[in-house]
């Protein structure tokens, strides 16, 4: 099934307005500043965030340039906590091409993330609403927190499902909580609407993150990244956890405590990714999927009366779940 292609079905005409003016509203004259934002332009991904906001609008009413301005905003946003991300992990690939910071350099990449930072809030303004003004400032807010505490919680000796969510919750589920929620405002969707719509976003955004973390136990060529690279950096995601803390073994356990004091080797990494696929690490953290994204379809069912907007959040959920790298 071409999931991509029911998702954008009733909001094709939407979606294209919306490139239109994000590639506007990404563009400068000026020689250094338009050639680094050219090359941005350049990885644009599948619009995945934008179109949930199109969508939700649709969901409570009709897209409209307070929407269009919002899922600007928004991207903008992303955007530039993206080129901001790649300083602070020293990454120097995104999205299969160069980073800011690789191409150029952290001072270059953290000035042009400011500049695409204001240019988010400039749009956002402009959508008249101080709702929606407010959530994302907001939202600028929580990915900062959530950076932080992943960086703290990276360090500290404490390893469990409770604090793996609560970074999610301050990063990736708050992207997609904040589509949700902006969208449905946009479109004059009551308080009880945008309340069940953020609610809608956070879960989707968690599920989302558990996927991408999956691929994480598994070699990828298409972008590079190794088996057990999150874990090479600090970080102990949900199959791992789940195992280490059900299976009773001590040594994958302090394995799993060297991962976030940084002292692990390769070899170790190798041995607790094995451990974690051959315990159901994997199987676990898909059940988890599961049974959220049945929790998106009880929204979908109850809350969505357009029948091709339900199709479409429901292909949306879908392909969440079942996306390839």
């Amino acid at each position: 099934m071409d999931y991509l292609s029911h998702i954008r079905k009733p909001i094709e005409k939407e979606l294209g307005d919306f490139i239109s003016l994000f590639n506007d509203s990404l563009s400068h004259t000026d020689g250094m500043l338009e050639t680094v934002l050219n090359h941005i332009r350049q990885r644009a991904g599948k619009r995945m965030r934008p179109m949930l906001i199109l969508l939700m609008a649709k969901c409570f009413g009709e897209v409209n340039a307070s929407t269009q301005h919002s899922a600007v905003g928004l991207e903008l946003l992303h955007t530039a906590s993206l080129v901001h991300d790649d300083v602070v992990d020293e990454s120097g690939e995104r999205r299969g091409q160069q980073s800011v910071n690789a191409l150029y350099d952290n001072k270059v990449a953290v000035l042009v993330g400011d500049y695409i930072l204001s240019t988010a809030l400039l749009n956002v303004s402009q959508t008249g609403n101080n709702r929606i003004v407010s959530y994302l400032a907001r939202l600028g807010q929580t990915l900062a927190n959530g950076e932080i505490l992943q960086l703290t919680s990276n360090g500290g000796e404490n390893i469990s499902e409770e604090t793996y969510y609560d970074v999610i919750k301050q990063k990736t589920a708050a992207l997609f909580e904040a589509c949700c929620a902006m969208g449905a405002l946009s479109s004059g969707a009551s308080e009880e609407d945008v309340k069940a719509a953020s609610l809608f976003g956070q879960t989707l955004g968690i599920i989302f993150q558990i996927r991408d973390d999956i691929f994480d136990y598994y070699d990828s060529q298409e972008i590079g990244k190794p088996t057990g690279n999150d874990m090479a950096e600090g970080k102990l995601t949900l199959p791992v956890i789940h195992c280490v803390l059900t299976s009773g073994n001590a040594e994958m356990l302090a394995i799993a405590h060297k991962v976030k004091a940084h002292s692990v080797t390769k070899e170790e990494i190798a041995r607790l990714v094995a451990f974690t696929k051959e315990n159901g690490g994997i199987e676990y953290a898909q059940s988890v999927m599961e049974r959220m994204s049945e929790e998106c379809m009880s929204f979908v069912r109850n809350r969505v009366e357009d029948a091709s907007i339900a199709d479409a959040l429901g292909a949306y959920v879908d392909y969440v779940i079942g996306r390839k790298l």
